[in-house]
């Protein structure tokens, strides 16, 4: 956190992270958590985080200032989370969360996803008077990725209301969470959008016309819309990197072979920080066929590496993609992306002035902004505990 200004003796706030997925467990949402706790902690506040265990983690771990608690979550796999999984987080979680509470006395509670994290947020700080900041990131409100969680809004949707009226204060990742919040709740988040540390190399050297696509390998992400649009593109030069994993990767390299472009299509799997930036440095594009996003990192990353951006015309994409600027948002249909592809792949001049602007526009998308945000939000609810 270069440049980032120390807390004073006086304003450093003491803070309780909770969210049921932290780095290396989870996705984007924990990877959010961990900048923002990270970012606080560098500062010279207090942090302490709350999360999901596995056998291969340690119980106790101090990272980068933060100093990290883990439960036993019966999770199995780091990169997914099932319903079950969530609520044994809660069940496991709890005594620690509250103990954590009582003993060392935060000033506030920071909850990423307010469900199922909200749950033990709600219920620590009813039993303890410590208010909480509440973080919704998209799965966690109604709407937000419907084809998995509608079913269970129906069930959870009184806790739910209980949950975002009980905070101290409410925020969102991008304009579109905050939306669906407002649609969903009496309530008004600030939106504090994602953002990232700039990268050192962001690559001079690219090779033409390759594509890049980062993330879980599921219904959500839509791959298989991605080997759709590239077969009608066929007849132009381009070659394919996924990193990532997921359900979906089978069916991906099966429907590549059928379409005869296997041969174009490296599958990478997951790969660390260091790697994913060093694919971003020497691709061109990233591809993002999805059917619902909160606010991407991959796309933020992307910015910050001069990626034109090929992506879904759905919200969670609003902030991070200007159609016609940096890129192109399309209809979820193959020959709408097949077309943009196409004169990406045959318009140099298009792609570079593209390229620009994804650069220009990574600046509001950096990581000291995002926790200037949390920060004064969060500072705002403990002065007014005290």
């Amino acid at each position: 956190m270069a440049g980032a200004p120390p807390a004073s003796r006086t304003h450093r706030v003491k803070i309780l992270v909770l969210c049921y997925e932290y780095p290396p467990v989870g996705g984007g949402g924990g990877r959010v958590a961990a900048q923002v706790a990270t970012g606080l902690a560098a500062r010279g506040h207090e942090v302490r985080v709350q999360t999901s265990g596995m056998r291969h983690l340690p119980a106790t771990e101090q990272r980068d200032g933060v100093r990290i608690d883990r439960a036993e979550s019966f999770r199995k796999k780091e990169d997914t989370c099932s319903v079950p999984e969530m609520a044994l987080y809660l069940a496991t979680s709890f005594l620690p969360a509250l103990k954590i509470a009582r003993e060392w006395k935060p000033d506030v509670i920071h909850a990423h996803f307010a469900v199922p994290t909200g749950v033990l947020a709600t219920s620590v700080s009813a039993l303890t008077r410590i208010p909480y900041v509440l973080t919704a990131h998209l799965g966690d409100v109604p709407g937000g990725v419907p084809e998995q969680t509608s079913h269970l809004f129906k069930i959870v949707d009184p806790f739910a209301r209980i949950i975002w009226r009980k905070a101290a204060a409410t925020t969102a990742v991008s304009s579109y969470v905050g939306a669906l919040a407002r649609a969903a709740y009496p309530a008004d988040p600030h939106v504090i959008l994602n953002g990232i540390a700039a990268p050192a190399h962001t690559g001079s050297h690219k090779i033409p016309n390759k594509l890049l696509m980062v993330g879980r390998l599921s219904v959500q992400k839509n791959p298989l819309l991605a080997i759709e649009s590239l077969a009608l593109v066929r007849d132009l030069p381009w070659t394919l990197d996924v990193i990532g994993d997921g359900p979906l990767r089978a069916p991906m390299e099966n429907l590549a072979r059928q379409k005869g472009i296997a041969d174009r299509i490296t599958f990478r799997g997951w790969l660390d920080a260091a790697n994913v930036h060093a694919a971003m440095a020497e691709s061109e594009m990233l591809f993002i066929p999805s059917l619902h996003e909160g606010l991407p990192m991959a796309a933020i990353e992307a910015l910050h590496h001069g990626l034109v951006i090929i992506g879904s015309n759905i919200g969670g994409l609003a902030d991070v993609l200007a159609d016609d600027e940096n890129g192109f948002m399309c209809p979820l249909e193959a020959p709408a992306f097949a077309e943009r592809l196409r004169r990406l792949l045959t318009g140099p001049d298009l792609k570079a002035r593209m390229s620009l602007h994804s650069k220009e526009l990574a600046a509001s998308f950096g990581v000291d902004r995002s926790v200037d945000g949390y920060e004064k939000v969060l500072r705002a609810v403990a002065r007014e505990k005290e």
